[in-house]
């Protein structure tokens, strides 16, 4: 349990598993019953994770839980077979977004303050929970390094200083990570913002 968050995870190897997991749910619907409080059935929903996929039917309270092939816990999506790819394509998408904005609102074009507004706003959508979800595939590597190739290009003056190398031509063992990219970013923008 974490705050007002309940999972409840078994492995499921035959029907006793599936009428033990349907008594565990049983017995949360009790005690919050018992400590009146009230358990948001819409909300709630099953995840098969792996390979093989029990179609099982449980409920609370009477009421069917739908069966999810992903879902949002704790700000990370988690996929049934594990992947960080759907996670990292929402938060690049909402990356894209939020950098755009920054873009369109601010009338000032300092280099300075919209790279400081990026790092406030943008990066902590690209860095949260990263452990979680570390990238491995060259797809999702190169599509967070895409939001801040793509923001830097738009800065006056600081897209002649950003050199980021295309993660394609690197060998496989030398691809970058999370931190990678972020790190050189940090370096590239502390030299310019230093410099003025």
């Amino acid at each position: 349990m974490f705050a007002d968050d309940v999972k409840l995870y078994l492995r499921i190897l035959n029907d006793f598993d599936i009428a033990l997991l349907q008594s565990a749910l049983d017995s949360l619907k009790n005690w919050a019953d018992s400590w009146q409080l009230s358990i948001s059935i819409d909300k709630c929903c099953i995840l098969n994770i792996g390979k093989e996929t029990t179609h099982t039917c449980l409920s609370i309270s009477g009421n069917n839980l739908l069966v999810h092939a992903s879902t949002r816990d704790l700000g990370i999506t988690i996929s049934s077979d594990l992947s960080p790819t759907q996670h990292i394509n929402d938060i690049v998408a909402k990356a894209h977004k939020r950098a755009l904005a920054i873009l369109r609102t601010f009338v000032s074009r300092d280099v300075g303050l919209l790279t400081r507004a990026y790092i406030v706003y943008v990066r902590p959508l690209l860095e949260y929970n990263s452990v979680t979800w570390s990238l491995y595939t060259l797809q999702d590597i190169e599509a967070v390094e895409r939001v801040q190739r793509r923001f830097t290009k738009r800065l006056s003056g600081l897209n002649k200083h950003v050199v980021i190398s295309g993660t394609s031509k690197m060998p496989r063992s030398t691809q970058p990570r999370i931190t990678s990219p972020i790190y050189r970013f940090n370096l590239v923008l502390q030299d310019c913002l230093w410099a003025r």
